[in-house]
């Protein structure tokens, strides 16, 4: 398994986090996390899988959250350990932080919960690596006090990412010259490709997004200089149960990680 804790550091490319929304059942994770593996190591990227064990954040009471904690936990343990590769999920209760401890590589901070103190304590003391993801309402300086208290709580392994800001009711936008004071932090800088993408607040409760330009914001966060990207993706992004308007098909990774591996061989 990849070193995790310096993962930015493995090679000259990015590296990617990628996976389902959530854990929907264990067939569709092992084809994920199969394809993108396999994608990865030809291509020379390190890989993360991703996948939240249950969704507390959902618009509408009816949503989609899981299929049960402790089950879809095992499912991303399962998938590390056929693999050998790490694997993060999110949490949003402190309790939750030493639960999926057991079954993860890294903690995954929702941007909503990116301020909330005892969460991002909890995660920093499990020693795993804690990616916060930046608030839409946060300014990219502001992330300095989410990653200090990481630090002061004795864990030095932060990762930041940019998922987009708040623009209007229903729109993000990414500004990318908060990129530079970002990496100014020295802890890797990861861009959200789906997340950013997302049109959240739709009368109806459930968020649409904009996956035609997830190679577009990918592109251009590869130019900036960040060292990961997160994308969702499904083979089905119209089946998922979660987030699936905002994500990449996953018969579209390989071509659109080749295009990335250039523009980053260029750059160096």
């Amino acid at each position: 398994m990849i070193d995790i804790k310096n993962i930015a550091k493995l090679n000259s490319q990015f590296f990617l986090i990628a996976g389902p929304c959530i854990v929907e059942n264990e067939d569709s994770c092992f084809e994920i996390a199969n394809h993108l593996n396999n994608l990865c190591q030809q291509y020379d990227i390190a890989y993360v899988f991703k996948a939240s064990y249950k969704k507390a954040n959902r618009t509408r009471l009816d949503s989609f959250t899981g299929i049960g904690d402790e089950k879809a936990l095992r499912i991303i343990d399962s998938v590390r350990c056929e693999f050998d590769i790490p694997a993060i999920t999110d949490i949003h209760e402190s309790k939750d932080a030493v639960i999926a401890s057991k079954y993860v590589n890294a903690l995954q901070i929702p941007a909503f919960l990116s301020r909330q103190t005892d969460l991002i304590v909890a995660a920093a003391k499990t020693g795993l690596v804690v990616n916060i993801k930046k608030a839409q309402f946060s300014a990219p300086s502001a992330m300095i006090h989410s990653v200090q208290k990481v630090i002061d709580s004795g864990n030095n392994n932060v990762w930041i990412t940019e998922r987009g800001s708040s623009f209007g009711y229903q729109n993000l936008v990414v500004d990318f010259s908060g990129f530079p004071v970002m990496k100014s932090l020295n802890k890797p800088l990861i861009l959200d490709c789906t997340h950013s993408l997302q049109v959240p607040n739709q009368s109806n409760g459930v968020t649409g997004g904009k996956p035609e330009y997830i190679e577009t914001i990918s592109k251009a966060g590869i130019a900036a200089g960040v060292d990961g990207l997160f994308m969702e993706t499904h083979p089905k992004p119209s089946e998922s149960k979660s987030d699936g308007a905002n994500m990449l098909p996953l018969n579209e990774m390989e071509v659109l990680l080749e295009k990335l591996c250039r523009i980053r061989a260029a750059l160096d």
